[in-house]
């Protein structure tokens, strides 16, 4: 039973956004069909958005489980391989994790695209602090992942991961 999300392209808008909100990278749908979309964190942590039943997005410490479980090339195992969507070099990508991360870029909280084919950004559900959370990343040139505090205010990917079975 999911919540209507609000769809956002004017700038000042997705700036005051409060409430759970969404965008295509550049507005433009034809990079949604390829990197999905890029989501707002009233979005992210309102459970009965963005998840379907039975699935969740992750918290911070669930991305760093799956990071030491992959290790310190973490960032290749979950990118894509080539340099089709990835931009060269694409270092260290194998995909090896199955996870198949693409560099949807972010929308920074003053409405701007930035990235897009060079970073791939996803939201945790843990904060940081009151105006912050974590985020996860993926570069086009590191087979490293980056685990780094940014503002709430961003719209970055999200990864949803199934629920646990008792």
């Amino acid at each position: 039973n999911m919540k209507p999300i609000q769809g956002v392209t004017d700038s000042a808008q997705w700036a005051s956004l409060e409430i759970p909100g969404y965008c295509s990278y550049g507005n433009d749908a034809v990079n949604t069909a390829v990197y999905g979309l890029l989501y707002n964190w009233a979005a992210v942590t309102d459970t009965d958005i963005i998840a379907p039943a039975g699935w969740h997005v992750p918290s911070d410490s669930e991305w760093v489980i799956l990071e030491k479980h992959l290790g310190n090339a973490a960032g290749g195992a979950i990118k894509a391989t080539g340099t089709t969507y990835w931009n060269s070099p694409n270092t260290g990508a194998t995909n090896s994790s199955g996870f198949s991360g693409l560099p949807g870029g972010d929308r920074s909280n003053t409405g701007m695209f930035h990235y897009l084919g060079q970073y791939g950004c996803w939201w945790s559900t843990t904060e940081s602090s009151a105006d912050n959370a974590w985020e996860h990343v993926a570069k086009y040139n590191s087979s490293t992942m980056t685990r780094m505090e940014w503002s709430k205010g961003l719209g970055l990917s999200v990864r949803c991961v199934k629920d646990q079975q008792p």
